[in-house]
């Protein structure tokens, strides 16, 4: 009786000794992984900051007033007496809080000097029939491309990604001859047309409308749905994340094009804001930070807007919600 309390006993010593042993590796573990997030964290938060500088540079800026401006950065952009431009002579102070508030910047942008705004509104009108345009016409190709499968239809896909993966630069010249040929050049049909049929869009929203499920589509021809209905009531809702998120990146890329204004619009009163501010930023500096700040309201609007529906469309993995 007295060896079998014994074995007990130092059975429980040696249960307790490995449980000591088993909280103390799991406490190692846990005390790891809390300083491995917290570094990750670090570091992603001094690149957050690293990104987010000029952004909060520009807006905070934007309030100084055009004599603590050209303190601050005058240099940057002063002349010569033969008209020649000296870069950073001196020294800049990179300042983030204006000593005085001042709306005058923005006085004159709003309400002195139309003609920014008139730029601002050339680049809603170039943008936005492209974004619209662009996803009508994506979102019949990929229909065609996702239920019609055949060995020219693979060809021609591939020929779109070879397309989309041509940087603006090696299309610009085809596009220039093209807009030349349909006498469109100098107006604004030379940038909505090859904007209106780019492949980006029909390729990202291919590749999302074939991961839902044939048997889905299959399902609902059974049931006598045509190809119209199929396409607006299955492919359509289901393609909503998608959508929204190929817009937001149309938006944002198309809203900062600057070669394609320069090469098929010669007309400098046609050309968007984004060519315009390097205009801009040659004359008054405070101007071009108020400029800068308006200019970047839409896309902030837009991104915070559909977030959202941006990261759906990045993480679908093809599944059916029920």
């Amino acid at each position: 009786m007295r060896e079998k309390t014994e074995y007990n006993s130092n059975n429980a010593v040696a249960l307790e000794r490995w449980n000591r042993s088993v909280r103390k590796k799991k406490k190692i573990k846990h005390t790891r992984q809390l300083v491995r997030i917290t570094l990750v964290t670090m570091v992603a938060a001094w690149f957050a900051l690293l990104f987010l500088m000029p952004i909060v540079l520009t807006i905070t800026n934007s309030f100084m007033s055009a004599s603590e401006i050209s303190a601050n950065y005058g240099q940057v952009f002063a002349t010569t007496d033969t008209g020649g431009k000296v870069y950073i002579a001196e020294k800049v102070n990179l300042k983030f809080i204006p000593d005085m508030v001042s709306f005058s910047q923005y006085i004159t942008v709003l309400f002195k000097s139309p003609e920014y705004l008139l730029k601002f509104w050339n680049s809603v009108i170039l943008v936005v029939p492209i974004v619209a345009f662009q996803l009508l016409v994506a979102a019949g190709a990929s229909f065609g491309f996702t239920r019609y499968r055949g060995r020219i239809k693979e060809i021609i896909f591939f020929v779109y990604i070879i397309l989309m993966l041509m940087p603006y630069q090696v299309t610009l010249v085809p596009n220039y001859l093209v807009s030349d040929w349909l006498n469109i050049l100098d107006t604004n049909w030379a940038i909505w047309l090859p904007g209106i049929f780019s492949p980006f869009a029909v390729y990202l929203l291919t590749k999302y409308m074939r991961r839902i499920p044939a048997s889905v589509m299959e399902a609902a021809q059974i049931d006598g749905a045509g190809e119209w209905q199929i396409f607006r009531k299955i492919c359509m809702p289901l393609c909503k994340g998608a959508m929204c998120s190929i817009a937001i990146l149309i938006f944002i890329d198309y809203w900062n094009m600057v070669e394609q204004p320069l090469i098929l619009l010669s007309d400098p009163e046609k050309h968007p804001l984004s060519v315009f501010l390097s205009k801009i930023n040659a004359g008054e500096i405070g101007l071009a930070f108020a400029v800068a700040t308006i200019y970047m309201v839409p896309p902030i609007l837009v991104f915070l807007y559909g977030e959202d529906y941006l990261v759906e469309g990045i993480t679908y993995q093809g599944g059916i919600k029920g």
